[in-house]
């Protein structure tokens, strides 16, 4: 049986993967011009500091999508318990959309002053991007923001 489901998903995984990267590019681009994001980590933008490594050696950026909100871990922790589209899981998914925050999740174990000296900030947010239609995906990123906002750093 599982090789059985191997086969089967090896057949649509390019399109798969394609849509994962379009997805993650147009989120990225979206988060990138947000007033309530510090920073946006994602190899396909042109600002990211890899840009080139990753055009030289790569198809497209990948669904992975990194960002710092304003607001530390209160900010991070409301936008992904707010999200609808996005579920809140600490895995790098399927083809659904997943969302995480490393500071209070995968590396909460952590002490602060070491996950900051590692550059790992409060206010980051990770995002698995799925193949659902991105414009849900970005309406659920914008009414996730808009919530996250309102909390007190």
């Amino acid at each position: 049986m599982d090789c059985f489901l191997v086969i089967r998903g090896i057949k649509t995984l390019p399109l798969r993967m394609d849509r994962h990267a379009e997805n993650a590019m147009a989120i990225a681009t979206h988060l990138e011009a947000h007033p309530s994001v510090d920073r946006v980590f994602y190899p396909g933008l042109p600002s990211h500091p890899e840009h080139e490594l990753c055009k030289r050696q790569m198809k497209n950026g990948g669904g992975m999508v990194s960002f710092e909100l304003k607001g530390g871990v209160p900010a991070g922790d409301k936008f992904a318990s707010s999200t609808k589209v996005f579920t809140l899981a600490e895995s790098l998914g399927g083809v659904e959309s997943l969302v995480e925050t490393p500071p209070s999740m995968a590396h909460a174990s952590i002490p602060a002053e070491v996950r900051h000296a590692a550059g790992l900030q409060d206010g980051l947010v990770r995002l698995s991007v799925g193949i659902e239609h991105v414009e849900d995906l970005i309406a659920d990123i914008d009414q996730a923001l808009k919530v996250s906002t309102l909390v007190e750093a």
